[in-house]
């Protein structure tokens, strides 16, 4: 646990202008904390300008001008800050940050609130980061646990983890996001975190394709919690580490992503299992399901591992082998124990 400190002064900013973003804005601003945020919607920083709410996004949201100031053009947002929060979805990344240049970063500590993985490249988040901004990777965190924006904009109690090969730096960002509703732990099993972020976004997308197909909360529960196994053992071949699965940025993420309302993910994968094309939910839907890209990006690097992974091999099955959703659920009854 972290204690809350309200007399910070960092400067932070924040790259993204969605629900999550907006989420984290509001974490933040509860502590004594200058916001610079970037986003490239023009009409929503004039919107913010002067209604202070976002437009689009938990448009409930208060955000006060005295600690938050939109930018459009992000050398502008990223200059003089301490901290940079990446708050964008993994399919937009490369995009939104391909006219950046390394020195912009120089010095700043970089934490990915993006829990997907670059389709491109296969990579993770503060990897690719690390790679294209030359960044010191002590410098670099993720942000992990069960935290859905829309709970935070309604100030349900929540846990988050901040994760860091670094210690100290995931130990201050923590503090950060600390306040009257946020709990806040950390440890410095990065990669791992990240890993478990991105395959908990398949098991929930699969499990609304069972879902869609028919499956109760009976074979919902199964799955799960065969799905911590999966990802413990993929874990453990890919990362291998001494960690407990079992906490909340591990197993705490995957829960609230398999069964929460607000899970982009498993409403996607719940569409999908009853009919729809991809196409029609990406169009459905209107934000991005992770767990789409993450499903060909992480049946790729099983290519090298070889490691058991039946709710991914599952879902590769159905969104890139065009198999049916009902074929590939009886073939995965048998999977389990």
């Amino acid at each position: 646990m972290v204690e809350s400190q309200q007399t910070m002064g960092e400067k932070i900013a924040v790259v993204g202008g969605g629900s999550w973003a907006t989420a984290l804005i509001k974490i933040l601003t509860e502590n004594q904390v200058k916001v610079k945020w970037w986003m490239r919607d023009a009409e929503a920083v004039a919107h913010i300008r002067k209604y202070r709410h976002n437009p689009h996004y938990l448009s409930s949201v208060e955000l006060h001008p005295s600690k938050v100031k939109p930018y459009l053009q992000l050398r502008e947002a990223l200059k003089g800050v301490d901290w940079v929060i990446l708050a964008v979805p993994s399919a937009f990344i490369e995009d939104a940050l391909k006219d950046a240049d390394p020195s912009w970063f120089e010095g700043k500590k970089v934490i990915s609130g993006v829990k997907g993985i670059i389709s491109s490249t296969s990579q993770l988040v503060t990897d690719w980061f690390a790679e294209k901004f030359a960044v010191d990777p002590q410098h670099l965190g993720a942000i992990a646990g069960p935290c859905h924006a829309e709970e935070i904009a309604l100030e349900k109690y929540s846990y988050i983890t901040i994760a860091s090969a670094s210690e100290d730096t995931a130990k201050e960002f923590a503090k950060l996001l600390t306040c009257r509703f946020v709990k806040t732990s950390y440890l410095t099993d990065l990669h791992g975190v990240e890993y478990a972020a991105v395959m908990k976004n398949i098991v929930a997308m699969s499990c609304g394709i069972v879902h869609g197909v028919g499956a109760g909360d009976n074979f919902q529960a199964v799955m799960v919690s065969n799905a911590i196994i999966e990802i413990q053992r993929f874990l453990d071949t890919v990362v291998p580490l001494e960690r407990k699965v079992n906490v909340s940025a591990y197993l705490g993420d995957l829960l609230v992503t398999s069964y929460s309302q607000f899970s982009r993910n498993r409403t996607f994968g719940n569409m999908i299992g009853r009919g729809y094309s991809v196409q029609a939910a990406k169009v459905e839907l209107k934000m991005i399901a992770e767990g789409y890209y993450a499903t060909n990006c992480i049946q790729r690097i099983n290519e090298q591992y070889k490691v058991d992974l039946p709710i991914v091999k599952f879902a590769y099955d159905v969104l890139y082998n065009k198999e049916k959703p009902l074929k590939a659920f009886e073939e995965l009854k048998g999977k389990f124990v």
